[in-house]
């Protein structure tokens, strides 16, 4: 109910964005750029407008009418928008985090209905950056009317950025109205509006010491195979040529002609792929006819106990001993009859890329390789911590392995004094397994994923899920950066590699596998690293490969998020089975 009056007070302001986005991209970063260098100038004029402001503010999702036009030559001029909804200061999953978000549906000059869809990160980063998030709108253009759970199936057309120009934000200032019969009562209305909002601000951006951390009880047991329901499991050693036991699991419910091999990243394992909170990938293969899965635990795995200590190991090694060795152990198992289906991700796509196209792997008849390939590209901050990381950890701070578990080990560390200075920095949840994670892997609060997209258990549980694991990898990764973000070899001239190429893409051509390309739009650890890669390719075999970028999602949450079987899933099986044959 109003305090103020007994009749609802409407408000309204004006708000103008202005910036460029670029058609075919669907990162905004290199939309926006490339929108720039075309000059494919974007804006639009809205009017938000609500009936009753306190009803307004006092819902959780803030929600008011957006009333304006769009205005750009990717639409064919100026277009008047037919139906427009804003959301100020909607909570997310992260505690200290908000987004505005925007959902306006037009018609392009053609008649064809499109629907911008944007949002402001209102989040607490390193560094005074109010201004720019409340200020910053990353866009989606996309063909057709859609309701936001619809964005993840759907391809955006067009994407880039906006900004509120500071002249602009001025006049927006100005812009405030509310109707009301009295003065005084639409002074309160503004003033509550204005308490609300710059107080969701102080809310979010005022200083703290430390986050707390909430206590932690196991409610998944470690390594559980419970995920996977209806299927004979199995486990399959098998050895490297460099002398490593590694394994793989299988999940059958019956002999399959198609045989599906799913690979994890650095610091994870088969659990990441198998998890019982959801309705996990190794399920919902087995549930759509792909009834023979298996997962590999090669050498980054975090059930290997040497990961928690120094070691040498980089993806040479894995590219020339760990695939080559676990897909003849499934051959093995199989039979030479049967066709190889790969699913791999994060440096466990980076290695198999590598195996495949180095032709240390042969006969494999797709792959579908997430967030990052043969051209790892990383946020500028992420290129520092690749640069320093190794260095600190193994020379000045002696520590033998990163874990995400330090904070909660009993007694006095050196890592536990690391992770609570890490925890320092991120208030946006009492995870500190998150912190070190977003610590680890790329740039952001949080960095790996989306926190909305995690079950609140998966969240919890990243301790068990991600492991302690040696830096020296990053020195690779870092190496590859440098090499204009391309896969090259560590050691250039070892004999110990002398079966890899120098160049991955020299048999880009007579490579005849298939390769999806995925990754999540808002990938804060290797940003558009697999977009480039399919472009680069392209020029080389048109229509071999596919690129497939989901909206919403980050780097792990593709796998590891609680809808994924809805968002994620029926692309990556629409891709399997076209290529049963």
């Amino acid at each position: 109910m109003n305090t103020n009056t007994q009749a609802p007070i409407a408000f309204q302001f004006t708000e103008e964005m202005k910036g460029y986005l670029a058609a075919g991209q669907t990162s905004f970063d290199d939309g926006y750029k490339q929108g720039q260098a075309d000059g494919s100038y974007f804006m639009f004029h809205l009017t938000i407008k609500t009936d009753d402001v306190d009803q307004f503010l006092a819902s959780p999702e803030h929600r008011a009418q957006a009333i304006g036009y769009v205005e750009g030559d990717l639409v064919g001029g100026r277009r008047p928008v037919l139906l427009g909804v804003f959301n100020l200061f909607v909570d997310t999953s992260d505690r200290n985090r908000k987004e505005m978000r925007y959902r306006l549906f037009f018609e392009n000059a053609e008649g064809k209905p499109f629907t911008l869809s944007g949002f402001k990160s209102i989040q607490n980063d390193v560094g005074p950056d109010v201004w720019g998030d409340t200020t910053t709108l990353f866009t989606n253009l996309y063909q057709g009317h859609l309701q936001a759970d619809q964005e993840a199936g759907a391809t955006p057309y067009a994407s880039g950025i906006l900004h509120i120009e500071l002249a602009d934000f001025m006049h927006q200032l100005t812009t405030m109205r509310a109707d009301a019969p009295t003065l005084p009562a639409r002074l309160g209305a503004v003033e509550r509006f204005g308490r609300f909002f710059f107080g969701a601000l102080w809310e979010t951006y005022a200083p703290s010491l430390m986050p707390k951390v909430g206590a932690f009880e196991r409610e998944i047991p470690l390594y559980t195979t419970e995920g996977v329901q209806d299927a004979d499991i199995t486990t399959h050693p098998f050895t490297t040529a460099d002398g490593l036991g590694l394994s793989l699991l299988r999940f059958q419910r019956a002999p399959c002609d198609d045989v599906v091999v799913i690979i994890h990243g650095l610091t994870t394992s088969s659990d990441m792929f198998i998890m019982p909170e959801h309705y996990n990938l190794v399920q919902y293969l087995l549930d759509n006819n792909f009834t023979d899965v298996w997962t590999l635990d090669y050498r980054m795995s975090n059930r290997y106990s040497y990961n928690l200590h120094r070691n040498r190991y980089n993806m040479d090694d894995i590219a020339q001993f760990d695939h080559p060795a676990a897909i003849a152990a499934v051959r093995r198992a199989v039979g030479e009859g049967r066709r190889i289906h790969i699913i791999c991700h994060c440096l466990g796509s980076v290695s198999f890329m590598m195996s495949l196209f180095g032709k240390s792997v042969t006969g494999i008849r797709s792959v579908i390789a997430n967030s990052v390939s043969l051209t790892p590209r990383v946020p500028a901050w992420s290129k520092v911590k690749l640069n320093l990381g190794p260095l600190l950890c193994d020379y000045l701070l002696s520590v033998e392995y990163i874990n995400p578990y330090w904070r909660r080990e009993p007694g006095w560390s050196l890592g536990k004094v690391l992770g609570w200075l890490i925890s320092a920095f991120h208030r946006e949840c009492d995870s500190p397994e998150c912190h070190v994670l977003s610590f680890m892997w790329g740039t952001g609060f949080p960095a790996l994923y989306n926190h909305d997209n995690l079950h609140d258990i998966t969240h919890r549980r990243g301790g068990d899920l991600y492991g302690g694991v040696s830096v020296h990898y990053y020195r690779h990764v870092l190496k590859m950066v440098n090499a204009n973000n391309t896969a090259v070899k560590f050691e250039t001239g070892n004999p110990k590699y002398q079966n890899l190429p120098d160049d991955y893409f020299a048999y880009a051509a007579e490579i005849e596998t298939p390769v999806l390309f995925m990754t999540g739009q808002q990938n804060r650890v290797f940003t558009d690293s697999n977009i480039v890669c399919h472009e680069r390719l392209e020029k080389i075999v048109p229509g071999r490969h596919q690129l497939q970028v989901f909206p919403n999602y980050g780097h792990q949450d593709v796998f590891m998020g609680k809808n994924v079987h809805v968002d994620i899933f029926p692309r990556l099986l629409e891709f399997l089975e076209s290529h049963r044959n």
